[in-house]
């Protein structure tokens, strides 16, 4: 299935809306108004056309050997591309920064051409259709299966932990909460020795730090998306540390990335191109979108994964500081929850790969009483 949300391609676009209310775009707040002498019209194009861009193809080598017809992902693929638009993301910012801007005309950076290059229609790519696809056979998914928002970030947790070129890593929260000793956990790597101080014990150097993808998967409601959670939403698009959210209509997912007033930014993977290595310099303007797409954020569906980028330790402590301030204390039904530690009842989760020791002490936040769902597999309305 095609895009069902065209572009406009007249010399003005209507990407972004004449309108006093600010655009938001993972985190950064611009002025869009047309005529205005602060717009930042401009910017706001640049930075969204300098998101990774990533699509339905045909004409791949095929997915699960020789005596399988997957050549295409188109139909099937658009919440697998999705997880790829996230990740691609978080590649970018760690390894380019923030304020990298794509500019079509210029020589590539060989680090961003390493970036394109694991995402690459071919099974020995890290991140491909290929290996997220097989992977999802792990989580219950044939190949040509739609995935919900919770199966891909299982699906790249697993995969990062087989990348050798970065490492970063990838937490899932589960159960509309935030177990802040489970993620400190994950990333801190205890430093090594030092020479010694004074001839009998030697120094440890300072925690390390793994740059943490952290995802989210959230059910906000039934069939539609519950109204009470809509302000949370656009809030969380408003952090600086945001990534995003995965979420889109049922058996449609989209790549939120933004959102001005009640209407949500978003990158949509339903456009089919043909495939091809990225060494070829025609396609590269293939994974950068030319404009943005806009729809109501009534209209989405439920099933949606919060999305945010902590390249830091620091970065971390701040966006728990962030949700706390911003998406739960205001809110009489909040998003999600953060706690210190995982609560006496749930069961223990597997240990990640290299854990460091366990801290005993981070910020202090009070345990809310809840009424836990341990199902995460409720969230496969979206494709």
């Amino acid at each position: 299935m095609d895009s069902l949300f065209t572009q406009n391609i007249t010399d003005e676009p209507d990407d972004i809306p004449q309108t006093d209310e600010p655009v938001w775009v993972l985190g950064r707040k611009y002025n869009a108004i047309r005529g205005s002498y602060i717009s930042e019209l401009d910017a706001i194009r640049s930075d969204i056309r300098s998101k990774l861009w990533f699509t339905y193809r045909k004409g791949f080598p095929s997915i699960g050997g020789y005596n399988s017809s997957y050549t295409s992902d188109r139909g099937w693929g658009c919440m697998l591309r999705c997880g790829q638009m996230v990740l691609g993301q978080a590649l970018i910012t760690l390894n380019l920064g923030r304020d990298w801007q794509w500019e079509p005309e210029k020589s590539k950076d060989s680090t961003y051409l390493k970036i394109l290059e694991r995402f690459e229609d071919k099974r020995t790519a890290t991140y491909s259709i290929h290996q997220i696809a097989l992977t999802g056979e792990s989580e219950g998914k044939e190949v040509g299966q739609w995935f919900g928002p919770n199966t891909i970030a299982q699906v790249l947790k697993k995969l990062v932990v087989y990348d050798e070129w970065d490492s970063i890593t990838i937490h899932v929260a589960l159960d509309n909460m935030i177990i802040i000793n489970d993620i400190l956990k994950q990333c801190r790597i205890e430093g090594g020795t030092t020479a010694e101080a004074d001839g009998n014990i030697p120094l440890k150097a300072p925690n390390q730090w793994k740059p943490l993808l952290l995802l989210i998967p959230l059910r906000l409601g039934l069939s539609e998306i519950n109204p009470i959670y809509i302000d949370g939403l656009k809030n969380s698009l408003k952090i600086q540390q945001s990534l995003g959210i995965i979420g889109g209509k049922p058996n449609y997912a989209l790549y939120i990335i933004g959102y001005v007033g009640n209407e949500i930014i978003y990158l949509d993977p339903h456009t089919t191109q043909r495939s091809g290595s990225v060494e070829d310099s025609e396609m590269d303007a293939t994974y950068h979108c030319k404009s943005a797409n806009r729809i109501p954020i009534t209209g989405i569906d439920p099933s949606v994964a919060l999305c945010f980028l902590c390249p830091t330790e620091h970065d971390f402590k701040s966006l728990c500081k962030s949700i706390q301030e911003e998406l739960i204390t205001p809110e009489k039904q909040p998003l999600l929850y953060v706690c210190t530690e995982r609560l006496p009842n749930w069961s223990p989760v597997k240990k990640p790969p290299l854990e460091a020791k366990a801290v005993t002490s981070f910020v202090d936040f009070e345990h809310i009483g809840l009424q836990y769902d341990t199902s995460d597999e409720d969230f496969e309305l979206l494709g």
